[in-house]
């Protein structure tokens, strides 16, 4: 019995020189906390985030058909794909009608000058009535009136180009008669410019001037630049959208008709943004790991907005200044402690542990 009452002490005292040299839970923790480097949420201005697709069409597009009607066409001189100049002819059509018809008009001419010429000089000598005099003035002048109707007539025979550009379209035959119809015979793209049409929304317009550079993508995947040419005066007050024109380079490789994707350069906004690696997304949506006062992390829910330059724009999370992790892919889950890092700033050499030998 008094060998147990002399071991209590030394036991106590044994147990009270353990709990000194064992770390502490918190300091414990601590030390095993991981590094990660964190960016704060800050305003941001972000390069080339608006972009719009749309439709590739003519700059400026002419219809060309027949000015006189009744006669064939005897030859095209234009296919689709051909580059043509302004005036050049594109078809030509059958003469042989009007050419009969000015021959005799140019005969009924000539013969009415001839009788205007007898009467010149005979006013008021009473040869003949003056108003036999007016008459034959008067037919002269028909005459030469209908020969100069059927002289542009015949000229009107060459369907010519009114602008040089591209041939588009071409729907007249060898044989077709010139008959006025609304279905032009040949569309032109002027000078062969095309352009990119789309539609943006009020707050994107707002950001676009004419002048501005951007860059298209064509359906090959080929990337051109081109120059916004016009920016739409006015929303549609259904869509809410508002055009805005792209004058591209003339190529071969650009089509009208075809489809384009527009992501307009030097369009800069301050804007509350994070990298886009900061962002996570999963089954319940975008997220980022928000680093707190504790250096514990916190999942906040958020919603993005416009991208570019590596940047997402927070429309709705974590305020201006809030820490978040830079890297989304990390492995990390609510309530671990970590290490915060600012991103950018040089890493600090690790800290050699106590009593380590040199």
């Amino acid at each position: 019995m008094r060998l147990k009452l002399t071991l209590l002490p030394v036991l106590a005292a044994a147990v009270a020189l353990s709990a000194c040299h064992r770390p502490e839970p918190a300091k414990q923790t601590a030390q095993q906390a991981r590094a990660v480097r964190v960016v704060a949420v800050a305003p941001r201005a972000i390069t080339g985030a608006i972009s719009a697709s749309g439709d590739l069409i003519p700059r400026e597009e002419a219809a060309v058909t027949a000015e006189v009607t009744g006669f064939r066409v005897a030859r095209v001189l234009a296919d689709v794909g051909d580059y043509v100049k302004a005036g050049q002819t594109l078809a030509q059509l059958d003469p042989a009608l009007l050419e009969a018809q000015l021959a005799q008009a140019q005969a009924q001419a000539d013969q009415a000058e001839d009788q205007a010429r007898r009467v010149q000089g005979l006013d008021g000598e009473g040869v003949l009535s003056q108003e036999q005099i007016a008459q034959r003035r008067f037919q002269a002048q028909a005459a030469r009136a209908n020969l100069r109707d059927l002289q542009v007539r015949m000229r009107k025979m060459a369907v010519t180009a009114p602008v040089s550009g591209l041939v588009l379209e071409r729907t007249v035959r060898p044989g077709d008669l010139s008959a006025g119809g609304a279905t032009p015979w040949f569309r032109l793209a002027r000078d062969g410019q095309i352009e990119l049409s789309a539609d943006l929304s009020e707050d994107d317009l707002a950001r676009v001037r004419r002048g501005q550079r951007a860059t298209v993508t064509l359906p090959s995947g080929t990337t051109v630049t081109g120059t916004v040419r016009i920016v739409s005066p006015q929303i549609d007050p259904q869509t809410k959208l508002g055009e805005v024109r792209v004058t591209l380079p003339v190529r071969g490789d650009i089509r009208a008709g075809g489809f384009g994707r527009a992501v307009f350069e030097d369009v800069s906004g301050p804007v509350l943004a994070v990298p886009e690696t900061a962002i996570r997304y999963d089954a319940n949506g975008a997220s980022v790991m928000v680093v707190g006062a504790d250096n514990r992390v916190k999942r906040v829910a958020v919603q993005t907005g416009q991208r570019g330059s590596g940047l997402v724009q927070i429309v709705r999370g974590p305020g201006a200044g809030a820490r978040v992790v830079e890297n989304a892919a990390s492995f990390l889950l609510d309530g671990d402690l970590v290490k915060p890092v600012l991103a950018g700033a040089p890493a600090r050499p690790a800290a050699e542990p106590t009593g380590a030998a040199r």
